[in-house]
């Protein structure tokens, strides 16, 4: 693999930023794995607008990101993190819901295994999963990222007021 890589800081811990010079195409969270840069060398320059875009989320200045992205996966794993970003900020969805969406009813497992796989955590949403009864299940980062995540997205909504539209309450957690 070719490309370039970036450490950042954000509240959620440090994140590993990776693009292939032209998209992004890993967001890690730390404990970050070695091998997801191999090849890569440091250099945030080909990662500036990530990083500002991902400054501006964590101040709450941003509910949307603008960014190409490639990340690498099957291809129901495609359209799963596709059926990600259709996920609006602030709100969420169970794995249930989301398999239902992708024309698989009884998908929510696999679905499930996909979100974990995202390797693109923040920018694709895979924290905006939850369980069918509101309550946080899995998350790769740790429950407290995704409960910290999630928090942060339902308070800059409710900042922004009724032009943000409706604030979905997000369960039990």
């Amino acid at each position: 693999m070719s490309g370039y890589f970036a450490t950042v800081p954000s509240p959620i811990g440090s994140l590993l930023l990776v693009s292939d010079g032209e998209a992004l195409t890993a967001v890690e969270m730390e404990p970050h794995r070695p091998e997801i840069a191999g090849g890569a060398r440091p250099d945030n320059g080909p990662l500036r607008a990530v990083i500002e875009q991902l400054e501006q989320y964590f101040a709450g200045e941003r509910t949307d990101f603008d960014l190409p992205l490639r990340p690498h996966g099957t291809e129901f794993q495609q359209r799963v993190w596709q059926g990600l970003l259709t996920i609006p900020y602030g709100h969420t969805t169970s794995y249930g819901a989301l398999a239902l969406e992708l024309g698989n009813p009884t998908g929510s497992r696999a679905v499930g295994l996909a979100n974990g796989r995202n390797p693109i955590a923040v920018i694709v949403p895979c924290h905006r999963v939850i369980g069918a009864d509101g309550s946080l299940t899995g998350y790769g980062g740790g429950l407290d990222r995704k409960r910290w995540l999630l928090s942060h997205e339902v308070t800059v909504l409710s900042k922004l007021g009724p032009t943000a539209g409706p604030v979905i309450p997000v369960g039990l957690w």
